[in-house]
């Protein structure tokens, strides 16, 4: 499991003082950066070889500005060209909002999915909860 914690910003809250929906995709995918690194270690955009084929949010509590949040990412499934990313956000011990991403190992030129590497699929498998 990958763990990263962050300190929600004012701007991200909503008019009734949550932390607006639109948020917690971006905080998933700011959790994510330990994987895009497997493929891209300095982050290059002129190399990368990653698309999202699904996003998925599903709230289950209030998260609000003034308390750190957790996001705890691991892998649910890892095929041939894709992986199926599972994000938990939870907040004074309570889980407020989980999600699913789907990612794909995409060649840009061809414009279709790649293998995954065998070297970065066992770092991914490294990270397989269920």
């Amino acid at each position: 499991m990958y763990l990263h914690t962050l300190s929600p910003r004012f701007c991200e809250t909503d008019a009734l003082g949550h932390i607006n929906n639109t948020v917690l995709p971006v905080w998933f995918e700011q959790a994510r950066e330990p994987i895009f690194r497997l493929f891209s270690p300095d982050l290059d955009t002129e190399t990368w070889r990653l698309i999202i084929a699904r996003i998925e949010v599903e709230f289950t509590a209030q998260l609000k500005y003034g308390a750190d949040v957790e996001i705890r990412t691991y892998l649910e499934k890892v095929g041939n060209s894709s992986m199926y990313i599972h994000h938990e956000a939870w907040q004074k011990e309570v889980l407020a909002a989980r999600g699913k991403t789907v990612l794909i190992h995409y060649d840009y030129e061809t414009e279709k999915a790649a293998s995954i590497p065998e070297e970065i699929r066992q770092k991914l498998l490294e990270h397989i909860q269920k």
